[in-house]
């Protein structure tokens, strides 16, 4: 036990020169890496706060519909109702986005760009707003598209004079001491070149010799007119100026006494025009307590349009309209076919498949009439009668058949909407939107059925134009869903052989509609 101890009393004496060395260099780096964390402390420090992106103001596309009855242009009555608006993220429902008590969409002074297809028909200022049936309103003014300015005319270049800089020129400069040119001399009726016309050409040129017989202009000394000769004595031919004499009377008349008795004419002072609209202008009134009646503005918010469209009258007109606060070029929505017969075959081939939805098939020819077996030896007595034909189909009222290029090289989009007529309650709709394949045949994108009885549980869509809402240079599909009591307006895009709807206005009701 004793040896033991010895031996671990030897292994500690021993051990700290081996542990001397190996402990400056664990405080070597020991220190380093004080300093190392020293110098990246404050590196971290500098950003111990988040750092917040600068955000700004985003740029807000409206969109809405524009009503009217009469003429284009020159409606009988008009009103534009908000659909949405673009924040630059999302769309927010233009009928309540920051309704401050009217909504932003068609708050005062807001203009919109009216839009037929895409070109831009018109312009409409919205004066005051309101609510019908609950849903908010704009009334305005519906204004002409402003001419494009005029081109302007090319300026004239400006006529430097050589002489007065010293810029190259394409000939030789006058110098002082150079000899007059031939045609530089001062005699009468002899021309004279541009640049010898210079003021500092003329500084510099030696002077002509003088004239005597050519007349000259002096002016009259007044201190020496006194001392003078009478006219008489004047030379005759030498010309003078002389100011003219006043037919009020003679130049003598200046220096004579004013008499203090003669009559003088005086403007009249003009008295302010009485303002009989104010009781101020009473100049008998000296009681400061009375009473007095003044016109001025009622504190009711008088209407600068007075609305005049209610409901939804039969000869109701609609239009999109967009206000942005950057100008777009117009985006034209229209196709063009390659061949001009494919859209009459399109459309022919839409029709038959609205017919199908609706009920309207053509009714099939009644039967042939059975003949009794011919008889050996017996002629027949009947001439052989032409085969039934099947009677015309039926043809759908109020159809509105359109064809879109919703964006740049994309394929038609067909869009047909037609009804039965008749009564409502019995009145059948339809909808349908569709693309043609590779084959020629036609695809059903979307397609809406409903009748008068069920308005309000499916609406009818009634197709209103294409409008780029999201400002991406592709068009959307706007609907109005039209029920029986109430209506909305839907936006569908059509990308990748499919209908997807993207909007709908005062909540998602009518936003539940069959796509197949």
């Amino acid at each position: 036990m004793n040896h033991s101890s010895h031996y671990f009393r030897v292994d500690r004496t021993v051990s700290p020169r081996r542990n001397s060395a190996f402990d400056c260099a664990n405080n070597f780096w020991l220190a380093a890496a004080c300093v190392v964390l020293t110098l990246t402390v404050p590196a971290f420090a500098q950003y111990s706060v988040a750092v917040t992106k600068k955000t700004t103001t985003p740029q807000l596309r409206a969109v809405a519909v524009l009503e009217w009855t009469g003429e284009a242009g020159k409606p009988k009555a008009c009103r534009i109702v908000p659909i949405t608006i673009f924040d630059g993220e999302k769309l927010n429902d233009a009928g309540i986005y920051l309704a401050r008590p009217e909504p932003m969409a068609i708050a005062g002074e807001v203009e919109y760009q009216l839009k037929d297809n895409g070109r831009t028909i018109g312009l409409f200022d919205i004066k005051n707003t309101g609510q019908e049936q609950g849903s908010w309103v704009g009334y305005g003014e519906w204004k002409a598209v402003p001419p494009p300015a005029p081109a302007f005319a090319a300026k004239a270049p400006d006529i430097i004079d050589p002489d007065s800089d010293d810029k190259p020129v394409l000939h030789r400069k006058k110098h002082a001491d150079d000899p007059p040119a031939a045609n530089s001399g001062s005699a009468p009726g002899t021309p004279t070149s541009a640049a010898g016309s210079s003021g500092s050409a003329s500084a510099k040129a030696p002077a002509a010799p003088e004239d005597p017989d050519r007349p000259k202009l002096h002016k009259k000394d007044e201190s020496s007119s006194s001392n003078k000769p009478s006219s008489s004595s004047t030379d005759a031919d030498e010309p003078t100026l002389h100011k003219g004499t006043d037919n009020a009377g003679s130049s003598d008349s200046a220096n004579a006494p004013t008499d203090p008795d003669r009559p003088k004419l005086k403007k009249p002072k003009e008295k302010p025009a009485e303002d009989v609209s104010r009781s101020e202008s009473m100049p008998h009134v000296t009681d400061p307590d009375r009473p007095r009646l003044q016109r001025g503005k009622s504190n009711a918010d008088s209407l600068k349009v007075v609305p005049s469209l209610m409901g939804l009258p039969e000869d109701m007109q609609q239009a999109v309209a967009v206000s942005d606060a950057q100008n777009h070029p117009d985006h034209a929505w229209a196709y063009s076919w390659a061949n001009a017969g494919d859209e009459g075959k399109m459309k022919a081939q839409l029709e038959d498949m609205a017919r199908t939805a609706l009920g309207l098939t053509a009714t099939p020819p009644p039967p042939a009439p059975k003949t009794a077996p011919h008889r050996a030896g017996v002629t027949a007595k009947k001439a052989a009668q032409p085969a039934p034909q099947p009677s015309p189909a039926p043809a759908l009222q109020d159809e509105q058949f359109r064809v879109f290029e919703l964006s740049y090289g994309s394929s038609a989009t067909l869009v047909l909407t037609a009804d039965t007529g008749g009564p409502l309650a019995h009145e059948k709709f339809v909808t349908l939107v569709a693309q043609p394949d590779i084959y020629g045949n036609l695809l059903i994108l979307l397609k809406n059925v409903t009748d008068g009885a069920h308005l309000d549980d499916t609406p009818h869509m009634r197709i209103v134009d294409a409008v780029d809402a999201l400002a991406d240079n592709r068009g959307e599909l706007l609907f109005e869903l039209r029920g029986e009591t109430s209506r909305q307006f839907a936006l569908y895009r059509i990308l990748r052989g499919r209908a997807d709807k993207m909007f709908v206005s005062g909540g998602g009701y009518y936003g539940n509609l069959s796509s197949q």
